[in-house]
């Protein structure tokens, strides 16, 4: 097995993962690591929770270092230019992925001149603040793909020198509704770039849309499945009429008093409800959606994280590539026919070789639809019921 010394990842990089008990690297991270740092065009698939993220921030923050040394040993200032670019769908993912890179970069300050940086940039935010940001150079650029055309159309963030650009949950990305700025913004970027795009899943369309906006091949690296979903998850079913699905939740977090709840709902207007119904019970919950004003979206992930809230009740967009330590239950108050939204949905428990529990709760008509999705995705969903306070498994 490869250690990330074998990998050629820095060694205060390494040091730094320790710190969070990180010494070893993923499969993804083993596998993919070598290709970036050969600065191939690398497009790769692995599920939910196999450690994505440092698979292209690693390598790359190596890179940009190992850069930044040889200009320096050449007598040469450094270019005072954004190097890496990262894309995400949406604002939490975003700042997620800023507060991953500022974790790898705070013991890579060489001097006070040359202090390594990033910034982020996303919608719904001060733009003339981001402007004033970027006149303090920073070495990584991190937002969403609106916000960040934005920019480079004003002349404000320059892409000259932009050797690296990433696309996070790409299939997101490439999406109908974010497809067509997601491409111009890849157009807009005036530089040879290295372009590195993951996901859970990425279908096959979508690989041909990423190649004809790239111009160029990549390297196509699906990994080998872990059997997340099946290995490391406890899959139930609970039904419930429509109307009764809240009460049921409800019900449901007094038998299971999860340690850390997610609780995923297609239906925007409905998480508003939930939330409502659930505090009237005296349950402590928080709501998260697109439509949530940013700083409370902020403060909902941060009191979730931190504990200080144990439920959070969300949309898929805004749970999107959320990665908190630690949730040990998944409910799904719906069913989707796409097996995507059930696997990213489940795929936020049982991170990092943890496990965990994915109850979905639905109506006779859901139950069918998360058959169909049982046999497809070759996992074992347990019926369930609430019985005494308790869930149960039924006898018959």
């Amino acid at each position: 097995m490869n250690t990330f010394t074998d990998l050629l990842i820095r060694k205060s990089l390494i040091d730094t993962l320790t710190k969070k008990q990180i010494t070893t690297p993923t499969a993804v991270q083993s596998q993919i690591i070598p290709e970036i740092m050969k600065g191939k065009n690398v497009i790769f698939s692995s599920e939910t929770g196999t450690g994505k993220t440092y698979a292209f921030l690693l390598p790359l923050i190596t890179m940009m270092i190992s850069e930044i040394e040889t200009q320096k040993k050449a007598n040469k200032q450094p270019t005072p230019q954004p190097g890496i670019l990262i894309v995400a769908p949406t604002n939490e993912l975003a700042s997620q992925l800023k507060q991953e890179t500022d974790f790898l970069l705070k013991e890579e300050d060489f001097d006070e001149k040359q202090k390594l940086k990033s910034l982020l940039c996303i919608g719904g935010t001060s733009i003339s603040r981001q402007i004033e940001s970027l006149k303090s150079k920073p070495q990584i650029i991190l937002g969403g793909p609106a916000r960040l055309l934005e920019l480079i159309r004003l002349k404000k963030l320059k892409t000259q020198h932009i050797f690296a650009v990433v696309l996070d949950e790409v299939d997101r990305l490439l999406s109908p509704e974010l497809r067509d700025i997601t491409t111009e913004l890849i157009k807009s970027i005036n530089s040879n770039f290295q372009l590195i795009s993951c996901s859970a899943t990425i279908k096959q369309n979508q690989l041909k849309i990423l190649e004809n906006i790239l111009g160029k091949s990549f390297e196509n690296i699906t990994m080998p499945k872990e059997d997340v979903l099946k290995q490391n998850i406890l899959h139930y079913a609970l039904h419930a009429e429509q109307r009764n699905k809240i009460d049921t939740l409800r019900s449901l977090l007094l038998a299971e008093k999860p340690e850390r709840a997610l609780v995923f709902s297609a239906e925007t207007a409905q998480i508003a409800n939930i939330v409502e119904k659930l505090k009237y019970k005296k349950i402590n919950c928080i709501g998260l959606h697109a439509k949530t004003d940013k700083f409370e979206r902020k403060k909902a992930v941060d009191d979730f994280r931190s504990g200080k809230c144990h439920i959070l009740v969300t949309s898929d967009l805004a749970a999107r590539g959320l990665d908190i330590n630690d949730i040990t239950h998944i409910i799904q108050m719906d069913v989707s026919p796409n097996e995507d939204f059930f696997v990213h949905r489940a795929g936020r428990t049982a991170r990092a070789g943890k496990t965990g529990i994915n109850i979905v709760i639905g109506d006779e008509y859901e139950l069918r639809q998360l058959a169909k999705l049982e046999k497809k995705l070759e996992i074992i969903i347990t019926p369930k019921m609430l019985y005494n306070g308790k869930l149960i498994t039924p006898t018959n």
